[in-house]
């Protein structure tokens, strides 16, 4: 509720009727006295409700909104449940406050507001036939109107703009002047229509993007400050906020506090923090800076009216002159104008414009390039040779514009400095990106490949003849595999960042830290130290892959030789005498139902058995290793106000203490990751020879890592392996199965044991008591599974099979064959998305119950609710699907005495049929009611003189309402 809403009632209503007691003739009114008991009975109670409604009665009937009375011509109408002092209301107070409010319902009661319309009195019963057929006429040319426009609408973005993307594309990188001059003769050709549309959108897609990422560039640039070496000249405003000249005084605190820290290094036992690279990065940083503020001094010093020209002309690379009022509606045409033409031809200038200067040019100066260098076969045989030469087009452009970028600074050109500096950044940061995102994951996933290539019975002779096939798949496959392991890797990282001390991970970024911005690092920091991460990265990961998957392989194929490699071959199910091709092609479903989903929904409780384990090791070695201190600090041991009072007081009161450069840093990042207020860098206590013992540290991590990798990989696989030779006996069955069965297994084991241990403390009773409660629980978990997991979508895959599958892929003289096991596996993925549209369509009843049913989750599960709901009408309703067209084909048809290739033709269409008369008759209904409010529009437009309020009246069996005033009664 609004505060100051007219709907709303008196906020004291003891104190507003008291003063309306007061107002009223009679002599003055007290209140009773609180209830006292007699007889059972609060007197006190009922004279206060007695002595309200005498009082009440005699206040007069005004409106909610204006407190003023009805009249014959403003009379009074009760609309809504609420009664009292905010019972009536004026229609046109109503009207207004609606339209004010913007709903259609009372904000106390939420009762919806009923308005009967009032006709013209020479309004016929039935409406003419001229009419309906004058409104059908205007409809019709309505619709027709806003069909053309729409299809010029449709024929403009996903037509002329792709096609005349692709076709300027392929003119520029085709290399001859003929293809320019035939370019207006190919805009309009019909050849390879379709193809060129669906290419010319990926263009458009590329151009968009580029462009948002060069805004977006540019955003980052004006806020987060472009490089020192690019702004010197006009000294703007370094990260700290100051100026450039102010930068000793309150912008080089970190040098101060170098400055007054003591050369000698820290003792043994001392208290200390670390943070090196980062100062030697730092130290690296503030060098570079000096060297260009002292090559540009004399520059600064000789023409200061420059930084003010250097200003305008940044400032005019902002591209705040968008139109007032555009909405995506009226740039895309949606809004029935056709100010669209002139945003289509501004995209199509726009794209022209992107790929001449960032496909075009960059290609030909890489292609250039390669050729004078005696490379061109090799790229070509990468099979990626407009990628590659492009990437080297953009290196050999940027290395020019910062060559021309220091010409400029040699020779006072500030303009030109400035815009070279521009497009170096751009290009800089565009190629990082493309490393970043691009090549790192591709290594990352190549390396993978390579160490797995034993377990799975493959060589890079298998690798070399996919890639080969199909070279693109196979980069885009290792690619995104590379992006899963980076993935999981930076999220173990945040994992370890919960349990360890802060500081302990200082050498990794942390990307939980809202102030990290990789691409203000891209534009600040310079290419060497881009490359030297990079190259350390490459190290890290492929040294973990090695540790992590190709030792447990070689390890495994030395102590269980028969255990690899794993069976992921289709063809091998092709080879096998068992009837297992069709479940060979549903690898992919089974993926996402047994692997995907599982993930997603157990992640929390593998999250914490992780974070548990991780913890446990760390204590375990910090005891063993004497690095408690180092890996967990020192809070265990102490109380947090203690802990607290230590850190705000530890620079005076140990002398030992040597804090490093940056460590405020370190205690910013992991303030943030933890969600708290800011807390110091956590100390630790170093202990003797400590190189020795973070050596012998990593040994044990390492030795930890490679028995974890051993279990992954063999323990699973076993188990599943084990479960499933029950079922299929010796055939060989995909590993997909045999490790979802085993980790599901594993999961069951540790997830009993660890609720076994929580349950241990509370006794055996407890114990029995919870074993029942989950007991039954299971029981109707199985029954429900049984029932919507099972039962449903092997009817609906059937159905679906009879209905689409059957009649397009099976001739009538051919008898079809089911499986039902694909068909289970199919209806499980169709009942999936059904349940998913379900939920995002509009509200009915098969919404509301699996609304309700994901709401009572597993531990609530109501078993008679989801039978008599959601199992049973929907068994009934698949069943009387499948059901009633068999009847007809093979009980009705042969009474009627018609011949086999008839009754064959209806037992093999009935199903077709009937879907297209269920459909026909849909359409036939949403036609009738389309036409019963053209009949209402049509009614409304031609004798609607207005509308009237409706009273609210109670049901029959509630009690009645008071009588309107007479004023209100029409």
């Amino acid at each position: 509720m609004k505060r100051g809403s007219p709907l709303t009632p008196h906020p004291h209503p003891h104190t507003a009727l008291q003063a309306d007691l007061a107002l009223l003739p009679g002599g003055s009114h007290t209140w009773p006295q609180r209830g006292v008991r007699k007889g059972g009975v609060l007197t006190g109670q009922r004279q206060i409700s007695h002595h309200l409604a005498s009082v009440v009665s005699l206040w007069p009937d005004i409106c909610r909104v204006c407190r003023s009375e009805g009249t014959p011509e403003k009379p009074l109408y009760h609309p809504c449940v609420c009664t009292g002092s905010i019972k009536f209301i004026h229609q046109e107070c109503l009207v207004q406050w609606l339209k004010h409010s913007r709903k259609e319902y009372c904000e106390l009661c939420k009762h919806r507001f009923a308005f009967t319309p009032i006709y013209s009195p020479d309004m016929p019963s039935r409406l003419p036939i001229q009419d309906i057929f004058a409104g059908l006429v205007t409809s019709i040319g309505t619709a027709i109107r806003y069909w053309f426009h729409y299809t010029l609408v449709a024929f403009a973005w996903l037509g002329v703009v792709p096609l005349t993307a692709c076709r300027i594309y392929k003119c520029l990188f085709t290399g001859s002047v003929s293809s320019l001059l035939t370019l207006p003769l190919d805009m309009l050709s019909t050849e390879n229509l379709l193809a060129d549309c669906l290419q010319g959108c990926f263009v458009v897609t590329c151009t968009l993007c580029a462009f948002i990422s060069l805004v977006w560039l540019r955003e980052q640039i004006v806020h987060g400050g472009a490089p020192i070496w690019l702004e010197h000249a006009a000294q703007p405003f370094n990260a700290a906020g100051h100026h450039q000249n102010e930068a000793p005084a309150g912008g080089n605190g970190a040098e101060n506090v170098a400055a007054d820290q003591p050369a000698n290094p820290p003792a043994e036992n001392a208290v200390v923090g670390e943070n090196p690279d980062a100062q030697d990065d730092q130290a690296e940083e503030e060098e570079e800076d000096n060297e260009e503020e002292d090559d540009a001094g004399v520059e600064d010093a000789a023409d200061a009216n420059n930084g003010a020209q250097d200003d305008m002309n940044w400032n005019a690379l902002e591209w705040d002159r968008a139109a007032e009022e555009l909405t995506w509606e009226r740039m895309l045409g949606l809004d029935g104008s056709l100010v669209f033409l002139e945003h289509v031809f501004w995209v199509v200038s726009l794209n022209t414009l992107f790929i001449l200067v960032f496909a075009f040019c960059p290609y030909h100066i890489g292609h250039f390039s390669l050729v004078g260098l005696g490379f061109e076969e090799h790229v070509q045989a990468s099979h990626f040779e407009g990628l590659i030469t492009t990437i080297v087009g953009y290196i050999l452009l940027a290395i020019t514009l910062i060559i021309c970028h220091g010409l400029a600074t040699l020779v006072k050109f500030h303009r030109s400095r400035r815009l070279l500096g521009v497009c170096y950044i751009v290009v800089k940061v565009s190629l990082l990106v493309v490393v970043e995102i691009g090549v790192f994951p591709l290594i990352c996933g190549w390396w993978l490949d390579i160490c797995s290539l034993e377990m799975f019975d493959a060589t890079l002779k298998d690798r070399e003849l996919s890639f080969q096939s199909a070279p693109g798949t196979t980069m885009f496959l290792h690619w995104l595999v590379g992006m899963v392991y980076v993935f999981y890797f930076a999220s173990f990282i945040l994992l370890l960042r919960e349990v360890l001390r802060p500081g302990v991970l200082w050498f990794l970024r942390n990307l939980n830290d809202p102030d990290f911005n990789p691409v203000q690092e891209m534009i600040h920091l310079p290419i060497y130290r881009h490359l030297r991460r990079f190259i350390l990265s490459v190290i890290v990961f492929g040294s973990i892959v090695l540790l992590m998957l190709w030792l447990p392989i070689r390890i495994i194929k030395s102590l269980l030789p028969n255990f690899l490699p794993y069976n992921v071959m289709l063809y091998r199910y092709w080879e096998s005498s068992h009837s297992d091709a069709p479940v060979s092609e549903l690898s992919l479903e089974l993926l996402l139902l047994q692997v995907v989903l599982p993930a997603l929904l157990e992640q929390g409780h593998t999250r914490q058995w992780l974070k548990g384990l991780v913890r446990a090791w760390t204590v375990t070695a910090g005891y063993l290793l004497d690095l408690h201190s180092y890996l967990l600090g020192d809070q265990e041991e102490n109380e947090n106000s203690a802990n607290q009072q230590v850190n705000n007081n530890q620079h005076a009161r140990n002398n030992n203490a040597v804090p490093a450069v940056g460590e405020g840093l370190h205690a910013a990042h992991q303030a943030i990751l933890q969600q708290g207020g800011p807390v110091g860098f956590q100390p630790y206590r170093r202990p003797l020879r400590f190189p020795l013992r973070i050596f012998l540290l990593i040994v044990f991590m390492c030795i930890t890592l490679l028995i974890a990798s051993l279990i992954c990989l063999t323990l699973p696989v076993f188990a599943g392996r084990w479960l499933m030779s029950f079922w299929t006996g010796t055939a060989k069955i995909h590993e997909l199965y045999t490790a979802a069965c085993g980790l599901y297994v594993c999961w069951l084991t540790i997830r009993a044991v660890t609720v076994l241990v929580a349950w241990m403390p509370q006794g055996r009773r407890v114990i029995f008591q919870k074993v029942k409660e989950w007991s039954l629980m299971i029981m109707k978990t199985l029954i429900v599974a049984v029932l919507l997991a099972g039962v449903v979508p092997l009817l609906l895959g059937l159905l679906f099979e009879l209905v689409i599958v059957a009649p397009l892929r099976v001739p009538l003289d051919q008898t079809p064959l089911f499986y039902p096991w694909q068909d289970w596996a199919l209806g499980v993925l169709h009942a999936k998305i059904i349940a998913a549209i379900t939920l995002m369509g509009p509200q009915w009843w098969l919404k509301t119950v699996i609304e309700q049913v994901y709401a009572n989750g597993i531990r609530n599960i109501d078993l008679h609710y989801i039978v008599r709901k959601l199992a049973a009408p929907v068994i009934s309703v698949l069943l009387l699907s499948l059901c009633v067209p068999y009847v007809i084909a093979s009980g009705v048809v042969p009474l009627l005495g018609v011949t086999a290739e008839m009754q064959n033709l209806v037992h093999r269409r009935i199903y077709p049929f009937l879907l297209m008369v269920v459909v026909l008759m849909g359409i036939l209904s949403f036609q009738v009611r389309q036409f019963k409010r053209l009949y209402e529009h049509i009614k409304n437009d031609k004798y609607l003189v207005g509308q009237r309020l409706v009273n609210y009246e109670r049901k029959s069996g509630k009690p009645g309402t008071s009588p309107p005033p007479p004023s209100s009664q029409e």
